[in-house]
């Protein structure tokens, strides 16, 4: 029992130490623990864990009743005081063993924490790069339009004129129509006008000749009957 409790404590010491270095040994634990962090192995590592506080809790129990024992004698047990150091070794052991274990596990957290954040930070530096360079492009683009707008400024001005001119001769047009309309409208008048006269003198005139036509052909019949 004791040979295994120290043969897992330095295996715990030299993972620890492992982690303190940049060495492959370090990459070789850290993706050891990625893959027993997986699956079934956190089950595994608590059952493991869990066995060694019941046996740890005997130990410390087995100690107090040792002790308790040896109140009640006059005169102590040499086999009660080596089993109560041989107790005490293995708790102390298994008490260290478990303080490692939590050790290990921490600091596996944190350096993959860290790696994580390492990540990130390289990744937020390219992006903050690429955000660099795209301004520059924007920049050059910018001045590329500053000069095209100031290119393109006269001529809008000349446009604007001729729009403007051309806009004048519109409503010059307009107002030439607006007076070709009302004279065509004052023609039109007139035109009724007249026909309205044309049409009173002539029946005006058909009223005068009308008894002329009558007594002429009332003379002629006369004569006619003269002459017969």
């Amino acid at each position: 029992m004791l040979q295994l409790l120290y043969a897992v404590i330095f295996a715990e010491m030299f993972v620890i130490v492992s982690f303190l270095f940049k060495t492959p040994a370090r990459k070789l634990v850290i993706v050891t623990l990625d893959r027993l962090k997986r699956g079934r192995g956190p089950v595994v590592v608590k059952t493991v864990a869990a066995t060694l506080l019941v046996v740890l809790a005997s130990s410390l129990y087995s100690i107090a009743k040792i002790r308790h024992r040896n109140l009640d004698a006059p005169v102590a047990n040499p086999t009660d005081q080596v089993l109560v150091y041989k107790h005490m070794l293995e708790a102390s052991l298994m008490g260290f063993v478990l303080f490692l274990s939590l050790m290990i596990d921490r600091l596996h957290h944190y350096i993959r924490e860290l790696r994580l954040l390492r990540k990130a930070m390289e990744a937020a530096k390219k992006q903050s790069r690429s955000f660099e360079g795209g301004k520059s492009v924007s920049a050059a683009e910018h001045k590329a339009l500053v000069e095209e707008i100031a290119m393109l400024k006269p001529k809008i001005e000349k446009l604007e004129s001729e729009c403007e001119m051309e806009a004048s001769k519109a409503k010059a047009l307009e107002t030439e129509v607006e007076a070709l309309r009302k004279q065509s409208e004052g023609f039109l008048m007139e035109y009724d006008r007249l026909l309205a006269d044309n049409q009173n003198l002539r029946s005006q005139g058909a009223l005068r000749h009308g008894p002329d036509k009558r007594e002429l052909c009332q003379v002629t019949h006369s004569e006619w009957v003269y002459i017969a």
